[in-house]
């Protein structure tokens, strides 16, 4: 099976991890950090993509629905269809922060924040 951009849909979290992150304009927000998994039902919660701050310092890390990243073979990277203003906006933690209880919350918070129709119900 593929995906909208035609890709499979298996793909290893080591390969996604620090890949580049775009929005719909072709700017760089930055990059995928980590993939948050939820072992007990067997899903992807969220990626978390870093953006913000300059060599390390002041990084924010905002939880986005997997399904919202895009693969672009045009940029080596993925792209979201939101727009800075959205993103700078976005639900943003500590990358610790966002694992912590288990992760339902914080999940549910990004997909209501950026209208993406849950995978859950």
């Amino acid at each position: 099976m593929s995906t909208q951009s035609g890709h499979t849909t298996a793909i290893r979290a080591s390969r996604t991890i620090g890949t580049s992150v775009y929005n719909t304009a072709g700017d760089k927000i930055g990059k995928v950090e980590d993939v948050v998994l939820d072992k007990t039902d067997n899903t992807v919660l969220f990626a978390v993509v870093g953006f913000g701050g300059f060599m390390g310092m002041g990084e924010k890390y905002h939880p986005v629905p997997w399904s919202s990243l895009n693969f672009s073979e045009e940029r080596d990277g993925y792209v979201v269809p939101f727009t800075e203003d959205q993103l700078k906006a976005a639900p943003a933690n500590d990358i610790d922060e966002l694992t912590r209880n288990d992760g339902h919350a914080i999940r549910d918070s990004a997909y209501s924040y950026y209208k993406v129709k849950p995978y859950w119900m």
